[in-house]
């Protein structure tokens, strides 16, 4: 039985930090890529980072939060952080991590259950 379990959410004033984690288990997690997505009241979930799989993956950002987020992995953990920095009023969101499959693999992708992110004075 595959889980991902976020953890690290909560409230912090802007220009504050927090980090996410997420733990994977029942999945191969270092052949995943692993992703952090934010769904804001009202909009769709969107991609906020991801990491290709392997010991040194590959990183890739949505604008909003490039030279802010910092996602990376410990296979040896099977864990997903994103470090968030600098955060803003407009990053209040629930944050889902996202386990993706090799594309030649007959196997799902898999989410969190989400952890709240709510950045306000």
């Amino acid at each position: 039985q595959v889980h991902l379990v976020e953890s690290g959410g909560g409230l912090v004033q802007p220009g504050g930090s927090l980090r996410l984690s997420c733990a994977a288990s029942g999945i191969m997690f270092s052949a995943y890529a692993m992703g952090w997505y934010h769904q804001a009241p009202g909009k769709q979930r969107e991609l906020v980072a991801v990491i290709t799989s392997g010991s040194s993956g590959s990183t890739n950002y949505a604008d909003s939060v490039k030279g802010r987020f910092t996602i990376s992995r410990d296979n040896a953990k099977n864990t997903v952080y994103l470090q968030m920095n600098s955060l803003k009023p407009e990053d209040t969101a629930v944050y889902y991590c996202n386990a993706r499959p090799p594309a030649n693999w007959s196997a799902r992708e898999y989410w969190g259950q989400g952890t709240q992110v709510t950045v306000s004075s």
